[in-house]
């Protein structure tokens, strides 16, 4: 009998389901990035999802239109303008679709900058942003116990709850120092 290969690396599971999520952002429709996310409970992967229009409707890739780019929003603001679907909501919507329970689950994002959207003055090209506001309440009250993020070319780290919260908090605190006024 041959002997094993010694070149052969098996990643451990983390990296494993990193790669998983990597290969989900393969599917991304944005014109600005690939994501992609998975959620693991148990150590199985019960959902995925990647950024990308609402199902039956035009993709940005498709159309060449970017709203938040044509509009010269910088990464990171504004995300109520984007027509995509995050790749965090949508791996919590696919799990809801199909009755799959996440809560206690861990999420795994893969988040890379398509190339050429991102310039020294549009800010963000050396950044980790994590989950955004939207897409933290969302994982909160998912009830996911951690978020593992891996941003192509700047590094990786995990979001705990308690993390998000205060995002949530600081995100809030900001808001209050500038009011916006509403019109009725």
């Amino acid at each position: 009998m041959d002997s094993p290969s010694t070149n052969w690396k098996r990643p451990d599971k983390f990296e494993h389901y990193l790669n998983r999520a990597k290969v989900a952002a393969e599917r991304s429709t944005c014109l600005r990035r690939k994501i992609g996310a998975v959620i693991v409970k148990d150590d199985v992967e019960v959902s995925s999802g990647y950024v990308g229009s609402p199902r039956d409707t035009a993709h940005c890739i498709d159309t060449g239109r970017c709203l938040r780019r044509e509009l010269g929003i910088p990464p990171g603001e504004r995300y109520e303008l984007c027509r995509s679907v995050h790749a965090e909501q949508n791996a919590i919507i696919n799990a809801a679709r199909t009755g799959v329970p996440i809560i206690g689950g861990v999420m795994y994002i893969y988040s890379e900058r398509v190339k050429g959207q991102y310039t020294k003055r549009s800010g963000g090209t050396r950044k980790m942003y994590g989950p955004c506001i939207i897409c933290a309440k969302m994982i909160v009250n998912a009830g996911l116990e951690a978020v593992h993020m891996k941003e192509e070319g700047v590094g990786t780290r995990t979001y705990e709850p308690e993390d998000l919260k205060r995002m949530l908090r600081e995100e809030e605190q900001a808001l209050g120092k500038s009011p916006r006024q509403h019109q009725s």
